[in-house]
């Protein structure tokens, strides 16, 4: 409900020159108007604008798991191993067979390869020693007298003469240095190999102990 109130002037438009008109205006009753009531809209059903589905929350995304790095598998190699707890067995020898032994000849006794080195060393240090007869000393050597000299400096002791000492030794036909060198037999004069086809002897009269050739038709023999 809307009241309005107020007073209705009325004004006339009169000249200036007019007298003032002095109108009175009443104020009259407030009237009261009534304002129509809208009609009332029909009440509208709670299911109205209602949609025939459940609404559903959207699913949040998935993380995407990070790559998965494999590492290489290595594989070790078998070695192979053999165990310590197996028994060997040895291989079982293959008999020999048994042959005839051959009968073994004895072979002729040979004389011992003499000692050179001191006999020859001796000999060579007795070189220039002049030819004496029946000499067995330095201060001059007949040829057994110098032989018999030369060994016993070695350590082996000899005949006197040429003969005895050829009978004492042991024939050879192989030489070797420090063998005996025989010219004639019986002997009548003799050296010591040096090898080589040479000898240190004491020859003759005039002459002295060195190394010579050795003359043809010797013989060797070794003590």
């Amino acid at each position: 409900m809307i009241t309005i109130s107020g007073a209705m002037v009325a004004s006339l438009a009169l000249p200036a020159s007019a007298s003032t008109l002095t109108t009175t205006v009443k104020t009259a009753a407030p009237i009261a108007i009534a304002t129509p009531v809208a009609a009332q809209a029909p009440m509208v059903s709670r299911s109205f604008g209602q949609i025939g589905f459940t609404g559903v929350d959207k699913p949040k995304p998935k993380p995407v798991p990070a790559p998965v790095v494999v590492a290489p598998v290595v594989v070790p190699r078998a070695i192979s191993t053999v165990s310590r707890s197996t028994t060997r067995v040895a291989p079982v020898p293959t008999p020999t067979p048994v042959s005839t032994p051959t009968p073994v000849s004895t072979p002729t006794p040979k004389a011992p390869a003499p000692s050179s080195g001191g006999v020859l060393g001796t000999a060579a240090s007795l070189a220039g020693i002049p030819y004496v007869y029946g000499g067995t000393t330095t201060a001059g050597f007949d040829c057994s007298g110098f032989t018999q000299y030369v060994f016993g400096k070695a350590g082996k002791s000899l005949p006197r003469t040429s003969q005895a000492q050829q009978q004492a030794a042991t024939p050879v036909s192989n030489p070797q240095p420090g063998d005996l060198v025989f010219f004639g037999s019986p002997a009548y004069h003799l050296g010591i190999y040096a090898g080589n086809g040479k000898m240190w002897d004491s020859p003759h009269t005039g002459s002295s102990v060195g190394l010579r050739a050795v003359y043809s038709g010797a013989t060797y023999g070794r003590v």
